[in-house]
């Protein structure tokens, strides 16, 4: 018997209900149980009482083909908590050098702090003490703007807009990564250190413009630490409207997986799209862009075909504007829709938000 991959109560939580199957966009395109969330968990089960060897190649397709988007949690009337199972399991299945190459380089950048500080002073993230007028005098209540390891260097204008909304956010350039990366890579307990020790670099409340670094973060530290930027700007958002060749702008909106999945925050970032642009729901915003941290880079075949029908959605709606809340996704909508020549543009919600024409004044 294996025995000790898995925490037991997590892993009998499961009914076999089959609840999950129609969410799981690994089902959808297989049709095969073995990849959806129940058929996982079987697996998972074989191999903690030993029914399968730990060298079977179905655990290692499976663990890999899964995007961890979490859209099996809602669902699920046993409150199964299968991206914590998950993680657990590429915890087995990729220790060592059997984790994918391209995910123990990423992960390595990402521990160098000096690296990081680079990359942000290079490409001009945003960084910085808050201001004193915005603070108004209130030291003991700091807010801090966490910088993306990688978002930084690929997307550093979302930090600049973020701050140019709230710049009574500190944002010191020396901080390190949050760990999300490592944690969903096979390396919980790294993930979680990282977000400890980010946790102490950034006292106070810690507002984050990424929506998976936002459910990890607040996996470790707390929820009452952790702000996605949508709940920090619930009452702060700017008032006016975002145009386009005169007109209110069409918006959409593509959720970040583990905000809405792990964290339940959907409404807020629609709620601050339809103050300043006319907002389209896409019939599949509530389900995964195939982003999924390093999936599209490490299985960009199967990425693709997930994102393909959600191209075809956003060109449909037509929209000028989709938005995204996570860097990865803008990353994929970003380039999918560039591979296209689509006109319709990938944008941040807060540079979304930076853009906003002010009222004219009476």
């Amino acid at each position: 018997m294996t025995g000790d991959v898995f925490h037991p109560e997590q892993l009998s939580r499961c009914i076999s209900c089959g609840f999950c199957l129609p969410a799981c966009p690994t089902y959808a395109m297989t049709g095969d149980e073995a990849s959806s969330p129940r058929g996982r968990i079987t697996l998972m089960r074989a191999l903690q009482d030993g029914t399968l060897p730990p060298d079977d190649p179905t655990l290692a397709e499976q663990s890999s083909f899964c995007l961890g988007c979490r859209a099996c949690e809602p669902v699920c009337p046993a409150g199964v908590e299968y991206g914590s199972l998950l993680e657990q399991w590429r915890v087995h299945q990729w220790r060592g050098r059997r984790r994918p190459l391209l995910a123990r380089a990423l992960m390595l950048v990402a521990e160098q702090r000096w690296l990081l500080r680079l990359l942000g002073l290079v490409r001009r993230a945003a960084r910085g003490g808050p201001s004193p007028v915005a603070v108004g005098g209130r030291p003991d209540a700091p807010h801090h703007l966490m910088l993306g390891c990688f978002e930084r260097g690929l997307f550093p204008g979302v930090s600049r807009a973020a701050r140019a909304l709230g710049p009574e956010l500190a944002t010191p350039a020396a901080q390190g990564c949050c760990g999300a990366l490592h944690a969903h890579n096979g390396d919980l307990a790294g993930g979680e250190e990282l977000a400890r020790r980010l946790g102490e670099d950034l006292p106070g409340t810690i507002v984050t413009t990424s929506g998976g670094c936002a459910a990890h973060l607040a996996s470790v530290l707390g929820r009452d630490r952790v702000r996605e930027l949508s709940q920090w700007l619930a009452d702060r958002a700017p008032t006016g409207e975002v145009l386009v060749d005169g007109r209110r702008a069409r918006v959409t909106l593509q959720d970040s997986c583990h905000l809405r999945n792990g964290l339940g925050v959907h409404a807020q970032p629609r709620a601050l799209l339809r103050r300043v642009a006319d907002h389209v729901e896409l019939p599949s915003a509530a389900t995964c862009c195939g982003a999924a941290g390093t999936y599209a880079l490490l299985r960009p075949a199967d990425s693709r075909t997930i994102l393909d029908a959600k191209l075809d959605e956003i060109e449909a709606a037509g929209v000028d504007y989709v938005v995204a809340v996570n860097p990865g996704c803008l990353r994929q909508l970003q380039t999918g829709l560039r591979r296209r020549r689509s006109a319709v543009r990938a944008v941040h919600l807060a540079e979304l938000l930076a853009r906003v024409t002010p009222p004219p004044s009476r």
